[in-house]
């Protein structure tokens, strides 16, 4: 297993991108105060170690409503007949390679999984009851809750304020 050390440096980098990853490296560089190259090496080894999973954009649904719709977002909790590893990895292997999922949490207790899903409308929904539910021998029970209004979104995680230590954190990947 390989290991990375992670400072605060680092730690700034990661907040920094996740508030806005369309930052060049030269303003990245600037306000955590490292050269660009320094910047560059330093997000590029982030990257290969897998704690940068993926830059993404992160849209608008009020203002993208007008041309494609608002949707329907909503959140599943699944039950499996059968919990194990091998029926759990292969739901999780099933919803994952499907668009209208957006996120998908093994949980306990209570429900196996819980699942976020948009989806332009009803019908479409329907249909994905019926792709990764219905068809699902081992989904023993679906209870769905939808969302009529979106007061928070957010993918940041807190890394900045989480590791008070000045010291070297050395993280395993």
């Amino acid at each position: 297993m390989n290991g990375i050390s992670i400072d605060a440096v680092d730690l700034q980098l990661l907040d920094l991108l996740q508030n806005d990853a369309s930052l060049s490296n030269q303003a990245l560089a600037a306000r955590v105060q490292v050269s660009a190259p320094t910047c560059l090496r330093r997000i590029k080894r982030m990257l290969d170690a897998g704690l940068i999973e993926r830059r993404i954009a992160i849209l608008n649904p009020e203002k993208l409503a007008s041309i494609v719709g608002f949707g329907l977002t909503v959140i599943v909790e699944v039950t499996l007949d059968h919990q194990d590893v091998q029926g759990l990895e292969h739901f999780e292997n099933r919803v994952a390679t499907d668009p209208f999922v957006q996120q998908c949490y093994r949980v306990s207790p209570g429900p196996d999984f819980v699942l976020i899903i948009h989806t332009p409308h009803m019908p479409a929904y329907h249909a994905l009851t019926q792709r990764l539910f219905s068809s699902d021998a081992n989904v023993r029970n679906t209870k769905a809750f939808f969302s009529i209004k979106r007061s928070k979104f957010g993918a940041q995680l807190p890394v900045v304020n989480t590791l008070h230590n000045e010291s070297v954190q050395h993280l395993q990947t």
